[in-house]
């Protein structure tokens, strides 16, 4: 009986052992699996990533906070001053520190001063602190658009890596089979060697587009990665999307009306008038003189007194005329400045705009029947040659040809694209009319 009971209570041990061997090797599959497929971002959510965990973007957030903290140094009042002074004491003849020191010889002062500021200097300090922070939140915005004009850029580019990787290895994949029916051909004596090694030198034209698509995605995506953050994707991540043609019906009048509304560099260059204007209003305040005045409490002997002084420069030299000079040829400067931001702008604008009128019109010859057309001369070479009806040279031509129409409308689609994110950017937002 107790061999029965240690017998099933080996066989209960043996099971939950095996149960937990069989789970572990259940699970580490599926933890691999998770670990190697790769992180698909979109578009949009590369931008998201860029403006979160782009170091450079953050550290150049830091100065808005640098400027708050100016605002509170602007804003501070001066602090008051106190002195003080005890003379006559007679370290030397201690004898004298008796019950009559106070009444007989000694000396003493306390007091306390202040600096009246003139000419509201403290409330302009801080309008110009303000309008400095202002301009300062301005600048990083328009940071985060050419950010956002870098990650739109290069995930195009990224796309357009994946495009032709997957155009080459279609490409190798299709051309395996002409290669496999050579061969057949060529052991059969319907073609030459010299054919043959034709269709062999032609098939390692094919596998070196594709080590050359692998090698520019590896590109494509390590440096969209840089202005994503390295830490904020995996190693093993990747884009989702397709090269895509989203035609925009926005007229050029429009888009220059919403780039001078929404571009954050412009917008900091109205601000930089405002902020120099602030700065002239600093320069005049700083020209009326600050009131110092003090109290003071004196003992001498047996007599206590108090004292009440005031000073003030009388402005007779110096009357910061060379400051308020300056600030009046900086607003100058400023107002120069925001009519180039203004016209640069347009000028984005319009550049941007012909770019993409042109990418456009490539895109219309490409889908009103060139590729169609390209894809059924290939195929009916390559059905005409499989059959004896057309020569190798014929074939592998049309064969170039396809592929190079491929590519080149790939190349068109991504041109396309990134003419819409220079578009954009030109206009200061991604949503366009």
């Amino acid at each position: 009986m107790s061999s029965s009971r240690e017998s099933s209570k080996f066989r209960s041990t043996l099971a939950v052992g095996l149960g937990i061997v069989f789970a572990v090797f259940a699970i580490i599959p599926q933890q691999a699996r998770a670990q190697s497929v790769p992180t698909r971002i979109t578009l949009e959510q590369a931008i998201d990533l860029a403006l979160k965990h782009n170091h450079s973007l953050q550290a150049l957030r830091t100065t808005i906070q640098q400027n708050q903290a100016q605002e509170v140094t602007a804003n501070l009042r001066p602090n008051p001053t106190v002195n003080g002074d005890w003379q006559f004491i007679p370290i030397f003849n201690p004898s004298q520190f008796n019950s009559t020191y106070l009444d007989n010889s000694a000396q003493f002062d306390l007091g306390i001063g202040y600096l009246f500021e003139r000419g509201q200097k403290r409330q302009h300090r801080l309008a110009a602190a303000k309008d400095a922070t202002a301009v300062t939140v301005a600048q990083v915005t328009d940071a985060e658009r050419t950010l956002t004009f870098n990650v739109g850029q290069q995930f195009v580019a990224a796309l357009l890596a994946q495009s032709t990787l997957e155009l080459a290895e279609e490409d190798i994949k299709s051309f395996q089979q002409t290669v496999d029916i050579g061969q057949a051909q060529y052991k059969a004596g319907a073609i030459s060697e010299g054919d043959f090694l034709k269709i062999k030198l032609q098939l390692l034209q094919f596998q070196s587009d594709v080590a050359a698509a692998r090698l520019a995605k590896v590109q494509a995506l390590s440096a969209l990665r840089n202005f994503l953050g390295f830490a904020a994707v995996p190693d093993n991540y990747d884009v989702q999307g397709d090269l895509d043609y989203q035609p925009v019906h926005a007229g050029m009048d429009d888009l220059k009306a919403l780039a001078l509304r929404t571009r954050p560099d412009v917008h900091a260059a109205q601000l930089g008038v405002t902020a120099a204007q602030s700065q002239e209003s600093l320069a005049e305040a700083d020209a009326k003189r600050d009131v110092t005045a003090s109290m003071n409490y004196t003992h001498v002997a047996a007599l206590s007194s108090v004292a009440i002084f005031g000073s003030i420069q009388i402005p007779i030299f110096d009357r910061n005329q060379g400051e308020i000079a300056r600030t009046k040829y900086a607003i100058a400067q400023f107002q120069e400045l925001n009519t180039a931001a203004a016209e640069q702008a347009l000028s984005d604008v319009v550049s941007a705009y012909e770019a993409l009128h042109t990418n456009d019109q490539i895109i219309l010859l490409y889908r009103g029947g060139f590729l169609d057309d390209s894809k059924q001369s290939r195929d009916i070479s390559e059905y005409a040659y499989r059959r004896g009806a057309a020569s190798l040279i014929d074939f592998l031509d049309s064969e170039r040809t396809y592929r190079a129409n491929q590519l080149a409308y790939r190349q068109a689609l991504a041109a396309y694209m990134l003419a819409l994110e220079q578009l954009r950017d030109a206009v200061g937002t991604r949503t366009l009319p």
